[in-house]
């Protein structure tokens, strides 16, 4: 395995990492709710009253965060290596995955497990087991 240095950046991951911490620290704690994005998203569609404000607000901070950066520093470029359709069905499958897992990495990988969340370690070794398989598979068995 190599390193590539030039774009090996552990201090700027590791404010990234603290960030999305504390931020998700201070959403338990002043709202009680878990800050998984496939449950926020969910409930939307649940249409559940008095429950749409902040979700809607969380998801446009999502949003604006990185049209926010852009606008004092250099966005990285982003390069996609598949067709659409493929695209198209990996999402699927990370949709259907998260409603059978119940919840998505971030629920359960960030705040499930700082949380000591059994079904949430279980659930995070499957994300990192499945995603093991399928590079080995696609490096290695496909290739």
């Amino acid at each position: 395995m190599m390193i590539d240095w030039n774009h090996f950046t552990p201090w700027t991951s590791l404010a990234g990492g603290a960030l999305i911490g504390l931020a998700a620290a201070l959403f338990i704690l002043f709202n009680g709710r878990i800050a998984g994005i496939s449950g926020i998203l969910g409930g939307l569609l649940e249409w559940p009253k008095g429950d749409i404000a902040w979700r809607v607000a969380f998801l446009l901070g999502m949003v604006a965060a990185p049209l926010i950066y852009g606008m004092v520093a250099q966005l990285p470029t982003v390069q996609i290596e598949a067709d659409t359709p493929t695209l198209i069905v990996a999402g699927l499958l990370v949709g259907i995955g998260t409603r059978y897992g119940s919840g998505c990495t971030s629920g359960h990988g960030v705040c499930g497990l700082s949380r000591l969340s059994p079904r949430s370690l279980v659930a995070t070794l499957a994300f990192m087991l499945g995603g093991f398989a399928t590079v080995f598979v696609v490096r290695h068995v496909l290739a």
